[in-house]
This record gives structure tokens, C-alpha cells and sequence, in this order.
């Protein structure tokens, strides 16, 4: 099952999401999440892995991770 990384800004509700497709997508999502999460500074900014089918199955089930702007990464 896939698995989507994403990092949500509390405060302004801007996101970024990472989507790790494949078998193993699920555990890939988790292993980048914790890594993540070790390095983060701003408390503000949450990391979730979330498992689903796509990512507008996500997007639908977690919304409120989605209800800011999407972030491009550099």
C-alpha cells in the first residue's frame, strides 16, 4: 500500500506531502517520518505518514491536513 509523508504547518495550514508508492510504500512513508521528525526544529510544523490508496483518498480522509496551500519543495 502507498504511503504519503506530509509536513503541516499548524500555523498557516500550508503543506507538503511525499508520496511513496510500491508494497513497501507504507513502512518508506514511516521510516521518513521518524527521520523527519528527529531533525525538526519548528514545532509548528507536524509530520504525518498516512497509508491509502491514493492520495485523493487521503486528501478526503485527513483533510485537514490539505485545507492550506501546497508547499513545492526546492
Amino acid at each position: 500500500m502507498a504511503g504519503y509523508l506530509i509536513e503541516y504547518n499548524r500555523r498557516t495550514g500550508d503543506w507538503k506531502v511525499q508520496e511513496f508508492a510500491g508494497p513497501s510504500g507504507h513502512q518508506d512513508a514511516l521510516r521518513a517520518r521518524l527521520a523527519k521528525e528527529r531533525s525538526r526544529t519548528d514545532t509548528d510544523i507536524e509530520i504525518a505518514s498516512i497509508n491509502g490508496d491514493s492520495l485523493e483518498t487521503v486528501k478526503k480522509t485527513h483533510s485537514r491536513y490539505f485545507e492550506g496551500h501546497e508547499l513545492l519543495s526546492a
